[in-house]
């Protein structure tokens, strides 16, 4: 059972579609029932067990009550964080509004945190799981996240970088059957990255699923992933 955030477009979509193509059953989230439910239809003509929930994880309140919508399909075994949003060009950080700053952390990083809060302790429970937070190279503070500007994003995104190990670290590192990490899928051609982006939205999604079809036996965790390489943030 794998549930993918974001998962009505983009790199969520591919990784969700991903996911099914293995056997899962998914469940897509997006913000709207109408937008995820037409997504999982797509994926359901092409054989996959597919379900669609509309779901803003910018709003706690809505993350919090998702389980129980779910039903026996919250008890997931695959988590993919994939929602997010951009922040202004302009959203420099002492030119941020305060209201602009809490719109792209509250889906970008407290989106994340109250997603992994509403299904990792049944991960942690059965003593299995996969998580996976689709994070950015604009946030890694080793490079790209050092040139300034679009700042709610950048910081959003190092946040979940941080968010990603230190639960990691608390799940033990892996030895408790939960493996927890966060991937830079590059800049691919989504509504986010354009139509002109170098990566396909497969492309930005195929570190992801490798890491949610890993062995947790002596697997390497709560780091950041591209290309299936460790990088630094």
């Amino acid at each position: 059972m794998a549930l993918v955030t974001g998962g009505s477009r983009g790199i969520g979509f591919a990784a969700a579609r991903g996911l099914g193509v293995r056997g899962a059953t998914v469940v897509l989230v997006g913000r709207g029932d109408d937008t995820a439910g037409a997504a999982a239809a797509m994926l359901v003509a092409e054989g996959i067990d597919a379900v669609g929930i509309g779901c803003d994880v910018g709003c706690s309140e809505e993350v919090v009550a998702l389980p129980g919508r779910l039903g026996p399909l919250a008890a997931v075994d695959i988590l993919i964080c994939a929602a997010g949003v951009m922040s202004e060009r302009t959203a420099k950080t002492l030119r941020t509004s305060e209201s602009e700053w809490r719109r792209v952390m509250a889906v970008d990083l407290d989106g994340v945190w109250s997603t992994m809060a509403a299904f990792v302790p049944g991960m942690v429970e059965r003593r299995h799981g996969r998580v996976v937070a689709v994070s950015a190279c604009l946030g890694r503070m080793s490079g790209p996240g050092n040139a300034g500007g679009l700042a709610p994003y950048r910081v959003a995104k190092a946040g979940v970088n941080a968010l990603v190990r230190n639960l990691a670290h608390e799940q033990g590192m892996g030895m408790r059957g939960v493996l927890v990490d966060a991937t830079c899928p590059g800049h691919c051609r989504t509504d986010m990255g354009g139509p002109d982006a170098p990566r396909s939205p497969e492309q930005g999604a195929e570190t992801a699923l490798w890491l949610a079809g890993r062995s947790a036996a002596g697997a390497l965790t709560g780091v950041l992933w591209e290309d299936r390489q460790v990088v630094p943030w």
